[in-house]
């Protein structure tokens, strides 16, 4: 017998296409839409125009070809008419599921966006159907069309001829126009919850004769986040994996994922504060062939989960999730605050974005662990007042106040001074040095200068018992320079003969004050200096009876 004699064997087929829904019955998760449909055909209330939305393999375009299916089906006796259960035998049918029927159209908008692709189709859009009951578009990710296409599609989608139909299907329904959307009956599809994909893997894997277990089966849901494709090409990936009977071991590797009880071991690890068996843990995983990120990953998610289970103890039942790892979750919700809780998620949050871009992921996952179990150990800010009441109250100083160095002496912005302790003092005060005493801390930002008495020259020390110009208190023995004020308007110097320069950006040079002279400027610094020569250029910025020396 020759290899031409030989029976022919067909190609292999993957699971997500072998097993795609043929029926309004087979679609999973998707009850609310189903049911609008058939009640839309038998009221013969079909729309000219439907849009699907939804995340990655929901089934938009499947239900699209059912849709087709249904609108041209004709019966296995030929005299059907459209109908929600297509019979699948008939000649349309078998056509449209092999994409060779001539009245149904599959537009890919990823790569057929440009205004000439949609003036094709509005012409074909009027032609008359060939072999079926209708002409039906199926324009698969509609957002990626142009501005210019979706305005050439406008018309044709309002007013379309009566056997021309519109089946459009998006990830990205926020990106299609509105113009768009309000031409179209809208059906969102919902992801797959875990008890509907748990039962289909199932369902797939007793056809396909193939041994799995169900903790296997929950970490492959877990995998899909609700996409039907997803999770039967996973489920396909770990048939294979497993050569005849797939464990949850050999899933996880796969998946590149840690053992969730030993993520378990990690988190309580991390919030007891123990950082070396927390690195210790971590790096145990990652020699066994875990993913960095997908150890933290695992971290935010058992987080969520168990902040959630804190508040709502009925999530605690979840499919996916082993009755081990249940209980574990249940009394972390317990012994834990919120607060470290809903901390350790910010802080995860971050920790993700910097393994992803690190250039050794292992590296940022170890100094990520390092500052969650640091953070784990500050107490709570009930804990700290607590501990602020029962805190003694420093003793005063000698002076009244409550600093170490006797108290200084503040200038204000109404030019008087007042002594201070170490707390209370004024935003724009500044410390000047009082009698025997040092000079305490203060802005750097504030205005003021020392203060002298009424008629009192430059160089004299005031009295004892002298006050200042307000009256507010007595004089202490002031030796400080004080600053110059930032709202003084800054003048240039004028010569005959000379450039017209800013005085402060003249080159340094001696000048002499005269000592019979009284600046009247309050705030002059060299009313607090002895009579002598001071620099020109600190001069420079002073008011004009003072540079007039």
């Amino acid at each position: 017998m020759t290899d031409s004699d030989s029976p022919r064997k067909d190609p292999y087929q993957v699971l997500a296409r072998k097993y795609r829904p043929e029926t309004f019955a087979d679609l999973v998760g998707q009850e609310a839409m189903v049911r609008t449909l058939k009640n839309a055909f038998a009221a013969d209330r079909i729309a000219q125009a439907f849009i699907m939305t939804g995340i990655r393999g929901t089934g938009k375009t499947t239900t699209a070809r059912i849709i087709a299916k249904g609108m041209n089906c004709v019966g296995p006796d030929g005299n059907g008419g459209p109908t929600t259960d297509p019979c699948g035998k008939c000649d349309p049918c078998r056509k449209i599921m092999s994409g060779s029927f001539m009245d149904v159209l599959e537009l890919d908008a990823a790569s057929s966006t440009g205004v000439d692709n949609i003036r094709e189709l509005n012409q074909m859009a009027n032609t008359r159907p060939a072999e079926g009951r209708y002409k039906i578009f199926i324009i698969d990710e509609v957002h990626m069309l142009s501005t210019g296409a979706f305005n050439a599609l406008l018309k044709t989608l309002e007013e379309p001829p009566a056997h021309t139909k519109f089946i459009l299907a998006t990830t990205e329904i926020r990106k299609v126009p509105v113009t768009v959307l309000s031409r179209c009956q809208r059906f969102d599809l919902r992801r797959i919850e875990p008890e509907d994909m748990i039962g289909l893997l199932r369902r797939i894997a007793n056809s396909e004769t193939a041994e799995i277990t169900d903790e296997a089966l929950a970490l492959i849901t877990r995998a899909a986040e609700g996409s039907a494709r997803d999770a039967t090409s996973l489920l396909d990936q770990a048939i294979s994996h497993g050569a005849g009977e797939t464990s949850a071991d050999q899933v996880r590797a796969m998946l590149g994922l840690a053992d969730r009880g030993r993520v378990l071991d990690l988190y309580e690890m991390i919030m007891r504060g123990d950082a070396a068996a927390a690195l210790t843990e971590l790096s145990a995983q990652y020699a066994g062939g875990a993913d960095p990120l997908a150890v933290l990953r695992d971290l935010a998610e058992i987080t969520h989960w168990v902040s959630v289970v804190k508040i709502t103890p009925d999530a605690a039942e979840d499919p996916t999730i082993g009755p081990d790892e249940r209980a574990r979750g249940v009394s972390l919700a317990e012994r834990l605050p919120m607060r470290a809780m809903t901390r350790m998620w910010q802080m995860l949050l971050k920790a993700l974005e910097e393994v992803s871009v690190a250039p050794n992921a292992m590296m940022a996952a170890e100094m990520a662990v390092i500052r969650l179990t640091h953070v784990a150990e500050l107490p709570s800010p009930e804990d700290l007042l607590r501990k602020l009441k029962d805190t003694p109250r420093p003793p005063d100083g000698p002076n009244g106040g409550g600093g170490g160095n006797g108290g200084w002496w503040l200038r204000t912005r109404a030019g008087h001074g007042r002594a201070c302790g170490g707390r209370g003092a004024s935003a724009y005060a500044r410390p000047v040095r009082a009698a025997g005493g040092t000079f305490g801390p203060g802005p750097a930002h504030a205005i003021g200068g020392p203060l002298r008495r009424s008629g009192q020259r430059r160089g004299d020390q005031p009295g004892p018992g002298a006050r200042d110009r307000t009256g507010a208190g007595p004089l202490p023995d002031l030796r400080s320079r004080g600053r110059t004020d930032p709202r003084q308007p800054r003048r240039q110097a004028a010569g005959r003969g000379r450039s017209r320069r800013a005085p402060d950006r003249l080159p340094p040079r001696r000048h002499r004050i005269r000592p019979g002279r009284q600046c009247t400027w309050q705030s002059c610094p060299a009313s607090a200096r002895p009579v002598g020569n001071v620099d020109r250029q600190q001069v420079g910025n002073h008011p004009r009876q003072c540079r007039r020396r």
